[in-house]
């Protein structure tokens, strides 16, 4: 992840972290996430670093959000990840009560995967299960277009398109105003071929420091069957956001 994007974030936040919520006059969230681990013995040393940006926009009936994650690991200075992840996604909310429909685009590169590039462009809807303060539970569903330039070996590539369901799973958790836990799971199976299908998990537990600066830990769970790669992370590091 270029070094400018944080740093520009770094700048929003120390400006405007004062804020802690939307509100009619502040639509705007930014989230800088730095994570990693590095482990040094006799034989070696191995490093993983998980690093994230994300800018949300929140209007009364819109929200537009924006995604970028970079995974890059070394183990015994063999590369293990290069991983490189963008989703650009928004919600529109109308009359009935706690449903909306969705949009997004996605693009992924992964060198644990074995994916040279896809993209993803699709929508749907999304159901509310829970809708409280301090608890959210959301489920949704809908039709993604894919493009994929994959390896199914080191010598086999293989370039094709599908259509995938995509049913996702997201929750929202607060305790006592200083603990965050968040959590996502997708499930996108190919409707052309069972044995193609992508799992998806992320979750997060952040402790608030100050109301702009979080201590975070992570977890990230990845498989994409039709290449049969699939990759765990287990990162901690801290969270900067800004309201504004």
């Amino acid at each position: 992840m270029p070094v400018r994007y944080f740093l520009l974030l770094l700048l929003l936040l120390l400006r405007y972290g004062a804020y802690a919520q939307f509100s009619d006059s502040v639509h705007y969230h930014a989230v800088a996430n730095l994570a990693g681990n590095i482990n040094t013995t006799d034989q070696g040393q191995n490093m993983v670093f998980n690093n994230s940006v994300r800018l949300e926009v929140r209007k009364k009936k819109f929200e537009l959000n924006n995604n970028s994650s970079w995974i890059y690991g070394l183990q015994q200075k063999q590369l293990t990840n290069n991983d490189v992840n963008s989703t650009l996604d928004f919600n529109r909310y109308f009359q009935l009560p706690h449903f909306n429909y969705w949009g997004l685009g996605n693009y992924t590169s992964s060198y644990s995967l074995k994916i040279r590039n896809q993209y993803q462009a699709g929508a749907g809807l999304a159901y509310n299960l829970i809708d409280k303060k301090k608890l959210t539970l959301k489920i949704s569903d809908g039709l993604l277009l894919e493009s994929s330039d994959v390896l199914l070996s080191d010598t086999i590539r293989n370039q094709y398109s599908t259509w995938r369901n995509s049913l996702r799973i997201t929750a929202k958790g607060t305790i006592a105003k200083i603990c965050t836990i968040n959590a996502s799971g997708f499930w996108q199976p190919s409707l052309n071929n069972g044995f193609d299908y992508i799992i998806k998990t992320n979750i997060a537990a952040s402790i608030k420091i100050k109301k702009w600066f979080s201590f975070t830990t992570a977890f990230v769970y990845n498989r994409f069957n039709l290449t049969g790669k699939e990759n765990t992370l287990f990162t901690y590091g801290i969270t900067l956001e800004g309201f504004f």
